[in-house]
């Protein structure tokens, strides 16, 4: 009965949000471009880590050195030399603290079976 009272709701809610237009944009567009540089990488990383079809992707911890390294490059404007080591040393030290650390297995491409984990 919660789920149906909560569909029921969110219904409720739709309906009501339906029938009132907002005086003014909920985002200008100067607001809603750092939200998408940020966004658009991320959705990037998502599906490099794991893309859909029968093709493997890079594992989480390969994805995240890329995606730190693009982000810190493209967002933040560093230079290679500070990004380099950062894209390197945080998916190891990540690598350390989940999968020996915390025994917790993350998805792993073919670099981590390169390495035999």
């Amino acid at each position: 009965w919660l789920a149906v009272f909560l569909v029921a709701t969110a219904g409720v809610l739709f309906v009501r949000a339906l029938g009132s237009a907002p005086a003014r944009p909920l985002v200008s567009r100067e607001r809603l471009r750092p939200v998408l540089s940020v966004l658009g990488p991320l959705a990037g990383f998502v599906v490099v880590i794991d893309p859909p079809g029968p093709w493997g992707g890079l594992g989480l911890y390969a994805a995240a050195g890329l995606y730190l390294a693009f982000s810190m490059r493209w967002t933040g404007g560093h230079r290679w030399a500070v990004v380099l080591p950062v894209a390197v040393v945080v998916p190891v030290v990540a690598f350390l603290v989940f999968e020996r650390w915390f025994l917790v297995p993350m998805p792993k491409g073919p670099l981590e079976a390169w390495l035999g984990y």
